[in-house]
């Protein structure tokens, strides 16, 4: 996998990292282009930022988790950094999950804006029992080996009255008429409502953009000045959308 880094600072490394993945189709020098770093830079925020070329070619012929382990995340601990977060739009997000989901403990955080989870029925069924909090995981072997099958049981850790310790804090961002937002709400009945951010509109940079600066307003990133204050923010009420299948 090809990277791109922006430091915070072009004096000294930062001890975080945030690695950016971008939805299918997309290129990783669009976060630049859509402001995703310069909001960074401009909260003065001690965050190094990697835009990663992980387009779709890795989910379709199932690499992208190894080749995000080994290519990036691994190298750059290696490189000193102490703290790494996971940045992800639409299949993006998507590969954060499942990279988690495969190797647990790798990220210190997750950012999902408008992620990819998985087909239409299965979130149907999780709604007709209730949410992710009522829903059980049939027992016996799946009826096929397409990752939501695994994904949802994992991602339901977060709706615990007590969450593993171990499970990276996420964060989840999507606009009111995505058209992923089923699937989205489901996730974010489960999550703490200030780990929830929306807004209107549909699956788009202008939607991404928006949710990103109200995010990193509320993150735990340190910041590079003694002082930073974090407004608190909290999740707007969700309506329902329409998920597809893989897109950007």
């Amino acid at each position: 996998m090809k990277t791109h880094l922006k430091p915070a600072s072009n004096e000294s490394r930062s001890d975080t990292l945030l690695v950016f993945l971008p939805g299918a189709f997309l290129k990783p020098e669009e976060f630049e282009r859509e402001g995703f770093i310069s909001a960074v830079r401009e909260r003065d925020l001690a965050a190094d930022a990697l835009l990663v070329d992980a387009d779709v070619s890795y989910y379709y012929d199932q690499t992208f988790i190894e080749r995000l382990h080994h290519d990036i995340l691994q190298p750059q601990r290696a490189l000193g950094y102490k703290s790494l977060w996971l940045i992800g739009i639409s299949i993006g997000g998507f590969g954060a999950l499942i990279h988690e989901l495969a190797k647990p403990g790798a990220v210190d955080g997750i950012v999902a804006l408008a992620p990819y989870l998985g087909r239409r029925p299965l979130g149907a069924e999780i709604h007709k029992a209730g949410g992710l909090r009522a829903w059980k995981a049939p027992e016996g072997p799946p009826p096929d080996q397409e990752v939501d099958r695994k994904l949802w049981p994992w991602l339901q850790q977060y709706a615990a009255a007590k969450p593993a310790t171990e499970l990276p804090p996420l964060y989840l961002g999507f606009g009111l008429a995505d058209r992923f937002a089923s699937n989205h709400r489901l996730l974010a009945e489960a999550l703490p409502a200030g780990r929830v951010f929306t807004t209107e509109g549909g699956h788009d940079w202008p939607q991404w953009s928006q949710l990103w600066r109200k995010m990193l307003d509320v993150l735990p990133l340190p910041a590079r000045s003694a002082r930073r204050s974090v407004p608190t923010r909290t999740a707007a009420p969700a309506h329902p959308a329409t998920p597809v299948a893989i897109a950007a």
